[in-house]
């Protein structure tokens, strides 16, 4: 495949977070910074409503057993040769195409079978505590919609439960196009029966799956170097087939299939795609506006388990700052502009006008919700205007031993 014209940006690490407040290095501290943080009334200079809107990435799917991109032993770390499929490629190159359908075919039932993990249903949690507005996810594995329906969810880059077609635009769910890939490649499907049953796919040790000649990389994408990708088929939108699309020229499409049913090169519509914004495509318009409605909706932004790297995710945090909204990150690892982010904070402040924690957040919400909802059974006798933040701290961690 061709050397991309467009560059991914920000495959390195970035630089060492700071600690804000001090005290969260531990994780009673954390807890206690973040309590204050989800507490907080808004500025008072600014008219702000009391909810707070969370940011996520793919390190909150870290726990799921998911690939993620940038973190220490994300894919662009340990797998060096690694690229995603550009969305121009994908649209241009039917070998393009057969390569991605292959891979994605391959990974799919792991990413079917996985659940979200502490992460997520904390986020639930402090939903049903009043203290969470909406969600907005980086993440295409549907974990969030799944864990708490009730909290509105706003998927920025699309989702992988789905497929949509490029010509009409229709959404056909994805175990229904898995089913038809098994049936037009019955090689392949016989390979992936046997690594289900082998336990190929299951295992979490990057250097068993290298040995098994597999490379896990995010959203469902199992490469096999030496795979005939050139042999694999995929179905046609059945839309367009019934019925030929009127595309962008104001001609009606072509759409043939082969004797099975697979899309064939003498077509030039019908093409279906994961129903994610690919690298390289842009994101709906409705989308950009439902975004910055959520972020418009809260007094506050905390961001978690993303490097922010995109510019999709960091202009809304960056919106939430120019807004005046405090912001809080609970990330392993750096952000892209962090420093943006807390600039001017007084460095005594508790965690009120912001937060910045390194530890991971399946281990450190679920601690947080417990302590959350303990301190709401306590404050029917005791006001928290009475707890200083060290007695606070203290008491984190008292519970903790319970």
């Amino acid at each position: 495949m061709k050397k991309p014209l467009m560059r991914i940006p920000y495959t390195e690490l970035f630089p060492p977070p700071p600690t804000i407040p001090a005290t969260a290095r531990s994780l009673p501290g954390a807890i206690a910074a973040l309590q204050e943080f989800l507490h907080a009334p808004p500025p008072r200079d600014r008219d702000l409503p009391p909810s707070t809107v969370i940011l996520t990435g793919a390190g909150l799917s870290v726990a799921s057993g998911l690939a993620d991109y940038r973190g220490a032993n994300g894919t662009y770390r340990v797998n060096k040769t690694y690229r995603p499929i550009y969305y121009h490629e994908f649209l241009a190159s039917h070998e393009a195409r057969k390569r991605y359908w292959a891979r994605s075919f391959l990974g799919w039932t792991t990413l079917r079978n996985a659940a979200p993990n502490a992460g997520h249903f904390a986020v639930r949690d402090l939903g049903r505590l009043g203290l969470v507005s909406a969600v907005v996810t980086q993440n295409v594995d549907s974990f969030h919609p799944r864990a708490h329906p009730e909290i509105p969810t706003l998927e920025l880059h699309g989702y992988l439960r789905s497929t949509v077609c490029t010509s009409c635009w229709n959404e056909f769910p994805r175990e229904g196009f898995q089913a038809e890939l098994a049936r037009l490649n019955p090689v392949w499907d016989a390979f992936l029966q046997e690594a289900i049953a082998t336990g190929a796919l299951a295992t979490e040790d990057p250097h068993e799956k290298r040995e098994r000649g597999m490379r896990m990389n995010p959203d469902g994408d199992v490469e096999l170097p030496e795979a005939p990708y050139t042999t694999f088929r995929y179905p046609a939108c059945p839309t367009c087939l019934s019925r030929r699309p009127v595309l962008a020229d104001g001609t009606r499409g072509t759409v043939e299939v082969d004797q099975d049913g697979a899309w064939s090169p003498t077509s030039n519509a019908g093409i279906l795609k994961p129903a994610v914004v690919m690298f390289g495509e842009s994101i709906a318009s409705r989308v950009k506006q439902a975004a910055e409605e959520a972020i418009d909706g809260a007094g506050k932004l905390l961001v978690l388990a993303t490097s922010m790297a995109t510019y999709s995710a960091w202009r809304l945090a960056k919106r939430a700052k120019d807004r005046g909204m405090p912001v809080g990150i609970v990330n392993i690892g750096g952000v892209r502009g962090e420093e943006m982010f807390f600039a001017g904070l007084d460095p005594d402040q508790p965690g009120r006008q912001g937060v910045r924690v390194e530890m991971s957040t399946d281990s450190l919400l679920p601690a947080l919700v417990r302590e959350l909802e303990q301190s709401k059974l306590r404050s029917t006798s005791v006001s928290p205007d009475d707890v200083s933040p060290q007695q606070n701290e203290a008491a984190v961690f008292k519970n903790m031993l319970q």
